[in-house]
């Protein structure tokens, strides 16, 4: 917006101050001559910088101005408030750096720089002598449209030092372009470009401070913080970004508050401090708020705290000589990135205070339209000058060295000579160019991003206190610049109590396996509650939930993660399933053994009397039945769940048919023939026993087939504590129930009988051997039923086959051993002699 005058204000500006910059402008306008700058501040030049630095401070000095000051329109005196000795410092180095490019050859050849610094001691105070540097250059007044092209005072502005009043002048410099370098102004709204485009810093934005606080905060686990702030942009802004960087760390923000101005109301935040029970406290305030806060808390001697300074007061000499300040606690500061001592500073600053005294101001004109007296200026040593603060030293000397090279660019300058000494840079060349600059300055990269902002490199500082004698010492450092880095030497630091940084939190962390449960509005503050069987926590995710596990998965109470379920069934090659198939096997070889014993022996009283084709029967049913154990080895399917159960019980059901049918057989020869003569022929004779097994094993293997057409035995999974037991189901379980009680009912039929002949003759005496077969049958199912319902785990798996193998044990040891034995051992006891013998002994017995 080149060739006239045009105000651009933010909408969030006040009308009020647009009412005070519109009647400074007129009584500037009114004047014949124009504001001067403080006597040695002032130098002619082609080009001119200007430089706002707060010369006095309005916390100290003989007070504030008086309210009729304060309603005039006008530049009142800023030598009433308190001289500051490091605002002196940076104003000579601005003037250092501007008569060391002045005197090189190689930037701006031929070209020279002047400055006009004025004290901007606040917004109120010192609008003149912000509004001094848009007068036209040449002419002494504000610009108004004349169709020309309009050319200000200053080629760029240097200061001021504060978010606040470099947020309250921008807009007077924004309007025309005129860049902006300042060297103190951290706010993160100045990082907008629509609101100042022609703002650039060479100092940090405030983002990059409180991130590298927040680090600070995290490195050592410190979630309970209060944050202190000013009464201006500095602090508000940084409260903001503060507010949005704990979020994520998990730091609670406990308590925040202002520093009053009212001096006596300061205790007020300590009492609030001390309530919230807050032992680390973020002070983000300039340095005229936290002096007379800091002096407070050792007036009320607080100690035992931890204090984050921020870059303001982190260096402040004042501060860190104060007395008792090291009964405070632990100080931890962030600091801009402090440069050696810069070359030839100290010279410079010796032969200004030789030669000040000959050009002082005692011109009371000056005084009365300016307010630019310093009377301390002309008293200040040079060992003062050259021991203050050096923090902002190298950002001022670079914010002119970055004005420098912008306008060395706009001229197209050389080595020796610029490419055109009549043309005339004007303001808004030199931000475009500002845009593009970089270069070294003592080793130090200088350029901007597309905010105007420098990378940010901050070191960590701590206030090291012995023998009641504080030091700044350098802890760490925080970067952005290639990659984001943070670091601290934790051996370096102090504590105030102990040798370990002090655990500072809400709540205790909850102990692994633990999670939170909040108990207010923070979440810091939180009781601890154990996570049960089955469920887990992760800390880094969430660690306020406890996670159930997935079905495969099992996990103890307090478990931070789980475990894969072990997949459990009768491997074919565990030592308990090779000993299920032995025996299975010795079951199938036994029994066709001694179904090879009686065929030799088939003609004998023994194998006649145990039933003679009956037992060549009862035998392959046994060996049959021994093949469901082999169905109860390795993982189950559908085919081997469908038929394992079927397998057993229909084979075993027509052995105990058998079994019956003897029985029933030998007690009716002995007790019931020769009452019932007639019946016991038609059983003889229409071969009732074979009818009586074929009809139950029918039934049993009807049943069996409707099971398993109906809903028959499947895979199942049952989860348990830590193990996936692989089994089958037991299909529809009321045709399950009606097979069991069959073969139930059959059992103790075929007992009934077996009990009734256990007087029987000797050789005829097959009672007690069924009732010993059927005893080991109904223990073994009992054990089983007992332990499927009282207990669950792999080792169930093998209770079925086992209960399979005593069923079937039990015949070949309490029906078929015996007769073996004789055949084998007594064969003089297989003879039809012995027989006879042992049926008339019988009958002779009284009844």
């Amino acid at each position: 917006m080149r060739g006239g005058w045009h105000w651009r204000f933010s909408t969030s500006r006040k009308p009020t101050m647009l009412f005070l910059v519109v009647m400074v402008s007129f009584h500037l306008v009114k004047q014949s001559d124009t504001c001067s700058s403080l006597p040695r501040l002032s130098l002619d030049g082609d080009y001119i910088v200007g430089g706002l630095f707060q010369l006095h401070e309005k916390y100290g000095g003989t007070g504030p101005a008086t309210d009729t000051e304060n309603r005039k329109p006008e530049v009142l005196q800023c030598h009433r408030f308190k001289f500051s000795s490091a605002s002196y410092q940076q104003i000579q180095v601005m003037r250092f750096a501007i008569e060391e490019i002045n005197n090189s050859t190689l930037l701006l050849p031929g070209v020279s720089l002047g400055y006009e610094i004025f004290d901007y001691c606040s917004d109120l105070l010192s609008y003149g002598a912000a509004l001094e540097f848009l007068t036209q250059k040449g002419r002494g007044a504000i610009p108004v449209w004349n169709g020309t092209n309009y050319r200000p005072k200053v080629i760029s502005v240097t200061g001021p030092f504060g978010s606040s009043q470099t947020i309250s002048v921008a807009p007077l410099y924004m309007s025309e372009m005129i860049p902006m370098v300042t060297h103190g102004a951290t706010s993160v709204q100045l990082s907008s470009k629509n609101r100042f485009p022609s703002f650039f810093r060479t100092i940090p934005s405030d983002k990059y401070q409180v991130e590298s606080i927040v680090r600070i905060l995290q490195q050592f686990n410190w979630n309970w913080v209060a944050f202190i702030g000013g009464d201006n942009d500095y602090s508000r802004d940084a409260l903001t970004v503060f507010q949005d960087k704990i979020r994520p760390a998990n730091i609670c923000l406990a308590y925040q508050d202002t520093i009053p101005q009212n001096q006596s109301l300061i205790g007020r935040l300590f009492n609030n401090i001390a309530m919230f029970n807050v032992q680390v406290i973020v002070v983000f305030a300039n340095v005229e708020f936290v002096i007379p806060f800091i002096q407070k808390a050792i007036d009320l001697r607080v100690k035992e705290k931890i204090w984050i300074a921020s870059e303001t007061w982190s260096m402040n000499q004042e501060l860190i000589k104060k007395s008792q300040i090291e009964r405070i606690g632990t100080v931890l500061g962030v600091t801009v990135r402090r440069h050696k001592d810069l070359r030839g500073f100290d010279e410079f600053i010796n032969n200004t205070v030789k030669s000040r005294h000959e050009n002082a101001c005692t011109d009371m004109d000056l005084k009365e339209r300016c307010g630019q007296i310093c009377s301390d200026c002309n008293s200040t040593s040079a060992q003062t000058i050259i021991g203050e603060d050096p923090t902002y030293s190298f950002v001022i000397y670079s914010a002119v060295y970055a004005v420098a090279h912008a306008l060395h660019n706009v001229l197209r300058c050389g080595t020796r000579n610029c490419a055109n000494s009549e043309f005339i840079a004007y303001p808004y060349m030199v931000t475009e160019a500002l845009k593009q600059v970089k270069f070294k300055l003592d080793n130090q990269s200088i350029e901007f991003d597309e905010n105007g902002d420098p990378p940010a490199h901050y070191d960590i500082v701590h206030w090291d206190c012995k023998n009641k004698t504080c030091s700044n010492v350098d802890i760490g450092s925080y970067l952005t610049n290639p990659t984001p880095s943070f670091h601290i030497n934790e051996t370096l630091i102090h504590w105030f109590e102990g040798t370990k940084a002090p655990v500072l939190q809400c709540s205790s962390e909850c102990k692994s396996g633990s999670r939170r449960v909040q108990t207010g509005f923070h979440t810091c503050c939180f009781e601890c509650e154990i996570c049960s069987d089955g469920k887990y926590i992760n800390h880094t995710a969430d660690p306020y939930s406890c996670i159930a596990c997935q079905k495969d998965e099992w996990a103890r109470n307090g478990s931070t993660s789980c475990t894969k379920r072990s997949i459990e069934y009768l491997h074919s090659d565990a030592p308990l399933a090779i000993f299920l198939m032995f025996q299975a096997s010795s079951i199938i070889l036994i029994s066709m053994a001694i179904l090879v014993l009686f065929l030799c022996k088939k003609d004998t009283p023994v194998v006649k009397s145990a039933g003679g084709r009956l037992c060549f029967f009862m035998l392959c049913c046994l060996s049959m039945s021994s093949i469901s154990v082999f169905l109860h080895i390795g993982k189950p399917t559908e085919a081997i769940c469908t038929v394992r159960n079927s397998v057993f019980v229909v084979f075993y059901v027509a052995c105990l048919s058998c079994l019956a049918v003897r029985s029933f057989q030998i007690v009716c020869i002995f007790k019931m023939a020769a009452k019932l003569p007639k019946a016991y022929d038609f059983w003889v004779k229409h071969g009732g026993q074979w009818i009586t097994i074929i009809t139950t094993t029918v039934i049993m293997l009807f049943l069996c087939i409707l099971w398993i057409a109906i809903e028959g035995p499947k895979p199942n999974q049952i989860t348990l504590y830590s193990e996936i037991i692989l089994d089958c189901t037991y299909g529809v379980i009321p045709i399950f129930y009606v097979i069991v009680l069959f073969a139930v009912l059959l059992g103790i039929a075929c007992f009934s009988f077996a009990y009734m002949g256990t007087d029987l003759p000797k050789n005829y005496n097959e009672g007690k051997s069924i009732t010993f077969s059927l005893l080991i049958f109904f223990i073994s199912w009992v054990i089983s039923l007992t332990v499927h319902l009282s207990t669950k785990g792999k080792h169930t798996l093998s209770v079925n086959p086992f209960s399979v193998l005593c069923s079937l044990y039990g015949i070949l040891f309490g029906y078929f051993f015996p007769k073996c034995y004789i055949i084998i051992i007594t064969p003089e006891r297989n003879t039809a002699a012995y027989f006879q013998t042992a049926i008339q002994s019988y009958t002779l017995q009284p009844r």
